[in-house]
């Protein structure tokens, strides 16, 4: 067991403070792919200072258990971290969330147990019980998320006659339980609220579906952030009350970012079963509703860009499947070469998480200033000669803006129809990942280049080079 060392309240709180001001500056550069390596950096230095001073302070005792514990975690967490690929970090968020909300859990459950015995005061029984039903409300549902992501489970709502009823049932046997356990603290009941919460984490997110789920995601990292506050509060800890809450503020936060850029309230995303079913597929080349698509080939469309005045790139989760950033950024700067005015237009929830395009262009060595936000690329797009779209489609379908009966309509799109032309590089007809058919495919100015993008987008590169 460590000795603990004596340190003043002062002291104490001072060096805590420092662990928070650390997880501020975090967040702050986590705002610019420019300075987010750095901001990690800051907040994973404030994390050690905390963790450290807790043990030369309280000294907890187990040490070589906890210390095994650590060993283990990461152990998984950083071979795991380095190996996952772009199109997989979405559902790792997911899974690393929903850990931290079981470890809150736990966590609040463990002192419910350590003071049942000997009596759990009314204020101590609010804060675990608030812990441990919002801890165990982000782990069912991000461990659902996870599933539907990583494709172990279908990604469409999952819905039945009913379902709302249900879950509000589960609800108020939370409320019910959770105000039993406060006026009687009982074993029995507080197993129920345990596996009740769980059923209720679950409940909300199965109904969810297609593009609202990298919202909820961040809704429940809002969660985890809720609960570790809470547990902040049990174990009379300043540094997890101020983690916590940041957490919990900018998980929201960007919720609400996202919700709006998908035009989307978030009781809609959370209770309407969006992307329930898809409107219409084809195979490369095909029709949908008797409509035809002109695809063309690499030479043609090459050509077209390498006399073009204007491009913007449009990235897209097919960009981050195919792993194909890097030769994105090889064809701009061979374009720019040529004299060709080139940049990136960004919508904010392209791929499957907020920042994942930028963060896909910046390992490639995008320049920042050729990252275009989604408001100032639209400004740009009617003199654009070419918006080439790279696995895009939800972000770009016109249906958002013109088509009222539209699923998607209200979500804040890239104008990309505006531009003079419109190359998709698909791998083939399907919709995206709303289920929504886009008829910008079937545009007399649009060229489809059918195949995996990155092989698309090398035989564009040479065609460049060559032209």
């Amino acid at each position: 067991m460590t000795a603990a060392i004596h340190i003043s309240a002062d002291g104490l709180t001072a060096v805590y403070l420092v662990s928070a001001a650390c997880f501020i500056l975090a967040l702050k550069a986590l705002s610019s792919p420019r300075n987010a390596r750095y901001g990690n950096l800051v907040g994973v230095a404030g994390m050690v200072v905390a963790v450290a001073l807790t043990f030369l302070v309280q000294a907890p005792g187990h040490d070589w258990v906890i210390g095994a514990g650590m060993g283990l975690g990461a152990l998984v967490a950083v071979p795991t971290a380095r190996k996952v690929p772009m199109t997989g970090i979405p559902q790792m968020v997911a899974i690393f969330n929903g850990v931290g909300g079981a470890a809150a859990a736990v966590i609040s459950l463990s002192e419910y147990l350590h003071d049942l015995p000997i009596g759990v005061p009314t204020q101590k029984g609010v804060e675990v019980l608030f812990a441990l039903v919002v801890g165990c409300l982000s782990f069912a549902g991000s461990m659902v998320a996870f599933a539907k992501l990583q494709e172990l489970m279908t990604g469409r709502p999952v819905v039945y006659a009913g379902q709302q009823v249900v879950n509000g049932l589960i609800a108020l046997a939370v409320v019910g339980l959770g105000v039993a356990i406060v006026v009687s603290p009982h074993l029995v009941p507080i197993i129920l609220l345990t596996v009740v919460a769980l059923a209720l984490g679950a409940g909300v997110v199965l109904p969810v579906g297609g593009a609202d789920t990298p919202v909820l995601i961040s809704l429940l990292n809002s969660f985890t952030g809720l609960a570790v506050a809470a547990d902040g509060f049990v174990l009379d800890n300043v540094v997890l009350v101020v983690a916590g809450t940041l957490v919990g503020a900018s998980g929201a936060l960007l919720t609400k970012m996202m919700s709006d850029a998908m035009g989307r309230s978030l009781p809609n995303i959370v209770l309407g079963g969006f992307g329930a079913a898809p409107t219409g597929t084809a195979d490369a080349g095909g029709a949908v509703e008797g409509r035809t698509v002109r695809s063309g080939d690499a030479t043609d469309i090459g050509t077209l860009l390498a006399f073009s005045r204007k491009v913007l790139i449009v990235p897209g989760y097919g960009l981050a499947v195919a792993q194909a950033q890097h030769v994105a950024v090889e064809l701009a700067r061979a374009l720019e070469a040529r004299g060709v005015e080139v940049a990136y237009a960004i919508h904010p929830v392209a791929g499957r998480m907020p920042g994942h395009m930028n963060v896909l262009l910046a390992e490639a060595d995008a320049p920042y200033e050729d990252l275009m936000e989604m408001d100032q690329a639209n400004d740009q797009f009617p003199s654009t000669d070419v918006a080439l779209v790279v696995g895009a489609n939800d972000v770009v379908n016109p249906a958002a803006r013109d088509n009222p009966g539209s699923p998607i309509y209200g979500m804040p799109i890239l104008d990309v129809d505006r531009a003079a032309n419109v190359v998709f590089l698909k791998r083939s007809m399907r919709p995206g990942f709303s289920g929504v058919d886009n008829a910008l495919l079937y545009d007399p100015k649009t060229i489809l280049l059918f195949g995996d993008a990155k092989d698309s987008l090398t035989k564009l590169l040479a065609v460049v080079k060559a032209s």
